[in-house]
């Protein structure tokens, strides 16, 4: 009986043993399983899937995107884990590595930085990491992902530059348009020497602009003179007289009739002697001409070298057009001349004004042809609205096809006719923004389009004068996926 019982019992245990190693095997084999299915998935994503030891802050784990992003194999990290930090721009590295230790105790890291591959080439990541906890609630490992946005960071430059380029050939087209108005407007001499040294501030950035009035063959004298030194001081002699003579530089532009841009003055042998402004740097300088004779000269100096370039000159050129017509024709209105020969120069002057008045009227136009073309063919969507009613006065190609809507839908329409904000107030909001002097650069809003559907959208603008009125000059760009806000996944009307 007894040895019927052991033989039942090495049976039963026999048995137990069996299901056992069964069990055994089987949850290795889905551990295995799960295992490669884990690998075959990190494998296959473009995203960089990290995991770090929070102590150490030595990668313990990358995928096979680290070689594809960071130029650097797998392997260099078995050898040094903590290599990733080379990866990181010189000038990022700081910031980035005391993120990272915070984040060792927070369990938060989220950071957009350069990296630099073994070629020096620069690239862009957006790193994410997120806690592991142990049984105690301490944070010992942190993973995450680190994705490549090289494309986008060039896309939101590329977005700066179209919307630099269009203010700034809008504002050089409004100013020159503004400054040929005044002086043709008033005969005064005062009043256009004033209307002359404010525009050329303008259109110049400068420590030193001055208008040289010639009296006699070389007598110069400083009409205007607008001084800013490095100290804030003003000058305060009024007015400087000179003889071109002693002033080299200024010789050879009134002998040669001919405009003179030097980048640095040191390279300039006779510079030393050019009193009163042998102190600066960079100089630019334009004859005043009418009626084939030269009258004075427009300078601007700057304490920098290299602070001029062609572009300033050019826009010094056009200026000196209307201000010496004006110039010529307050000097005959003040002495009244009468005489028959000066009253046929006169008329000379005035068809020459004509003229410089539609040379300039060419030069504005060609500025608003230039804004013109970087606003039809910029690949966003560009849009000009009145700051006050947010009617549509213009719009580029690119923005019909994001929303839908035809130029001839949109022009004279207002965007709470058209419902194309989903939120009203969002615009009311940055409108404020804009009247406190704040910039408007990549704010995150919802657009809706003709068809009704709701486009995230990446919304940048400035105020400029179009016609006349206050308007927005706007930039809506597409939204990546990922920069959604979680809590705008679902929107309603």
């Amino acid at each position: 009986m007894l040895y019927v019982l052991l033989i039942l019992v090495f049976a039963a245990l026999s048995v137990v043993l069996t299901i056992h190693t069964r069990s055994l095997l089987r949850a290795n084999r889905e551990s295995l399983e799960n295992e490669r299915r884990f690998q075959q998935m990190a494998d296959n994503i473009q995203e960089i899937f990290w995991m770090m030891d929070a102590e150490t802050r030595k990668l313990l784990y990358v995928n096979q995107a680290y070689e594809t992003i960071t130029g650097r194999s797998c392997h260099s990290l078995q050898e040094s884990p903590s290599s990733y930090e080379e990866a990181i721009h010189s000038e990022d590295r700081h910031h980035v590595l005391s993120q990272l230790g915070a984040a060792t105790r927070s369990g938060h890291f989220e950071e957009k930085f350069r990296i630099v591959l073994p070629d020096r080439t620069l690239r862009w990541v957006w790193a994410r990491g997120f806690p592991v906890r142990d049984s105690g609630g301490r944070i010992y490992r942190l993973v995450g992902t680190a994705q490549d946005i090289t494309a986008q960071k060039q896309a939101e430059e590329e977005v700066e530059t179209n919307l630099a380029l269009a203010k700034s050939a809008w504002e050089e087209a409004e100013a020159l348009r503004k400054a040929t108005l005044a002086l043709t407007g008033n005969l005064r001499m005062d009043f256009v020497l004033d209307t002359l040294l404010s525009s050329l501030t303008e259109l110049i950035v400068c420590e030193n602009a001055c208008i040289w009035l010639l009296e006699g063959d070389t007598h110069l004298v400083a009409a205007r003179e607008k001084v800013q030194s490095r100290a804030g001081a003003q000058r305060t002699s009024y007015p400087l007289t000179l003889d071109a003579r002693d002033s080299p530089p200024l010789l050879r532009v009134l002998k040669s009739k001919r405009s003179v841009l030097i980048p640095d003055t040191e390279g300039e042998a006779d510079w030393k002697d050019f009193e009163p402004q042998a102190h600066l740097r960079s100089w630019l300088c334009v004859p005043l001409v009418a009626s084939q004779q030269i009258l004075g000269l427009l300078s601007a100096g700057h304490g920098n070298r290299e602070a001029f370039n062609p572009e300033d000159l050019r826009r010094a050129q056009l200026l000196a057009i209307p201000a010496a017509a004006a110039i010529q024709n307050s000097r005959l209105y003040e002495c009244a001349s009468i005489y028959g020969a000066e009253l046929e120069r006169r008329v000379q002057d005035v068809d020459q004004a004509r003229q410089a008045l539609g040379e300039s009227e060419e030069s504005r136009k060609l500025s608003e042809d230039k804004f013109q073309k970087v606003f039809r063919t910029s690949p966003v969507a560009l849009s000009i609205t009145t700051m006050r009613e947010g009617r549509f006065l213009d719009v580029n190609e690119a923005f019909e096809r994001r929303y839908g809507y035809s130029r001839e839908e949109l022009i004279g329409h207002t965007v709470n006719e058209l419902r194309i904000w989903a939120s009203p107030g969002d615009r009311v909001e940055l409108l404020s923004h804009l009247h406190k002097g704040d910039a408007i650069r990549n704010v995150i809003t919802r657009l809706r389009t003709k068809s009704g559907e709701i486009k995230f959208t990446a919304y940048s603008a400035d105020r400029i004068q179009f016609d006349d009125q206050a308007c927005l000059l706007a930039v809506s760009d597409d939204l990546a996926e990922h920069d959604r806000p979680q809590s705008d996944l679902s929107p309603s009307d």
